[in-house]
């Protein structure tokens, strides 16, 4: 029987049921879930903002939710790379990276190993920008 190990990166700041919802349908599209927490410095990099909760925090709080198996640090932008270290068989994605050119590499990228890409819907009324833009908003008002 095949152990199918599941990859499932995200930010995860201002954790909310976006990411609950990613991490459950993942997890029932595999035997054993890693959820790829990005640091501090490679989500600045990426969002052009360090996240609101520190990486031990979003670390701490990923690992708790019962759908997870295992929570990694992700360091590096390269999943191929991440994926040396972590070894899944596929990878979850929300679906507004379905026909971009991020999505269309990784998944070029991820035919050469022979890993899935699974895209699952985007909460789009719930997101951590938006809850962020929210926050900041209060923020300016205070």
């Amino acid at each position: 029987m095949t152990h199918r190990v599941g990859y499932a990166p995200g930010v995860y700041d201002l954790f909310h049921v976006g990411h609950l919802n990613i991490l459950r349908h993942a997890k029932s599209q595999c035997d054993y879930l890693v959820a790829g927490v990005v640091s501090d410095e490679m989500a600045a990099q990426a969002k052009g903002k360090a996240p609101v909760i520190p990486l031990t925090e979003r670390l701490e709080i990923v690992r708790s939710v019962r759908f997870v198996d295992a929570a990694f640090v992700e360091t590096v932008p390269d999943k191929l790379e991440t994926w040396q270290q972590v070894r899944f068989d596929v990878i979850f994605k929300g679906d507004d990276w379905r026909g971009t050119a991020k999505g269309d590499k990784l998944e070029r990228d991820f035919a050469t190993v022979g890993v899935d890409v699974i895209y699952f819907p985007y909460t789009v009324h719930t997101s951590s920008s938006l809850l962020r833009k929210v926050l900041d908003g209060l923020a300016d008002s205070a």
